[in-house]
């Protein structure tokens, strides 16, 4: 449950959109460091006592390394601007029945500006969509659609599986210039676009925001148990099921490691073995890229062979594709491994979005 703290702010340190990093003493003794969404508390200032939620970094866990701050109970913000007991500034709760539920305007709800084209809408016509387990997927998998086609409209649906506040994500910070729009679907919140599920942000990924190439992954801080079944990333089968049921081209993003140190995610990953063999229903083009070490090679090779009567394996060339990693604005790590030490996991990601970006020439 809950393990409270309270502190003092003693300074601001960065900030990145959507969200300001501080330090806090506390007061029964003690400093940390603290994360605050403006948008959801207010703008603390050194000085400004918090209210923490301290649980998850006094286990240790591994994303982020915060205590969020739940209120600044001193100096509460103002209402919203648009703040009314109407319908007609959005009525779409996320993180419903929390503390901290946020009531967005929904791109597909009656007030939107978009609703009657949603309320049209029935098909993706088409739209590659790649789905893979990861948030630090994301980025690799841009850079391979921009090595592909550098003009193309990349937008991203941001799904629930961890982090629920798109602002906590320094790396789509880092990517707001190269995506056309952020859709947060489902319980997750913050994104360009709100929407009620990874159904209806798709549609608006399409409609709205007019992307040729769709990206659905969780954001950071996937929940994982050790066991078949306990993983935030089974999400990633159902949103093959939900792009191929909308008329889309689900594109799978493999997760493949020879780096990391757990034999459950060596090769090919358990995850996505998990999430493509059992829980996609529908065909995908799972990618498996070109260039990787002989032997690992032949590991995923074998392993994928189980998959093959329900998916297309296709092979994608990867020349170009590490210039294309090295050159992007935010720096790549994948469960604290960045692009050397964990190569063969961002190729993987960056060969779907190449296929991605061919198939939508």
């Amino acid at each position: 449950m809950v393990r409270w703290r309270s502190g003092t702010v003693t300074a601001v340190r960065r900030r990145w959109a959507g969200a300001v990093e501080l330090d806090v003493d506390l007061a029964d003794g003690g400093a940390l460091r603290a994360l605050a969404y403006p948008a959801l508390v207010g703008d603390p200032a050194p000085g400004d006592r918090v209210l923490l939620n301290a649980g998850a970094l006094l286990m240790g866990l591994g994303t982020g390394g915060y205590a969020l701050v739940v209120a600044l109970p001193d100096r509460l913000p103002p209402d919203p601007p648009q703040a009314g007991d109407t319908r007609e500034a959005g009525h779409l709760v996320k993180a419903r029945y929390t503390p901290l539920q946020a009531i967005m305007l929904g791109v597909d709800e009656e007030a939107s500006p978009h609703h009657e084209l949603l309320a049209r809408a029935e098909s993706l016509d088409g739209l590659p969509v790649v789905t893979a387990d990861l948030h630090s997927a994301l980025p690799a998998i841009l850079a391979g659609v921009r090595a592909e086609s550098p003009d193309a409209r990349v937008a991203y649906l941001l799904t629930d599986g961890g982090a629920l506040p798109a602002w906590f994500s320094r790396t789509l910070d880092g990517l707001r210039g190269q995506l056309v729009g952020t859709v947060s679907v489902g319980q997750a919140f913050g994104g360009d676009l709100e929407a009620t599920t990874l159904h209806s942000g798709l549609l608006a990924a399409r409609h709205v925001l007019r992307a040729d190439v769709a990206i659905v992954a969780q954001g950071p801080g996937n929940l994982g148990t050790g066991t078949t079944w306990g993983f935030s990333g089974v999400a990633v089968g159902e949103a093959v099921n939900a792009v191929a049921t909308l008329g889309g081209r689900p594109v799978g993003s493999l997760r493949i490691s020879d780096a990391d140190p757990r034999p459950r995610h060596r090769g090919v990953s358990h995850h996505s073995l998990t999430a493509y063999g059992r829980v996609a229903l529908a065909p995908a083009d799972l990618v498996v890229p070109d260039g990787l070490d002989a032997a690992l090679a032949a590991e995923v090779d074998a392993t994928l062979a189980t998959l093959a009567g329900r998916h297309t394996l296709v092979r994608v060339p990867t020349d170009g594709l590490d210039a294309a990693l090295r050159a992007l604005p935010v720096t790549l790590s994948t469960m604290g491994r960045g692009l050397d030490a964990d190569h063969a996991y961002f190729l993987a990601a960056a060969a779907a979005g190449r296929h991605a970006a061919r198939l939508a020439a």
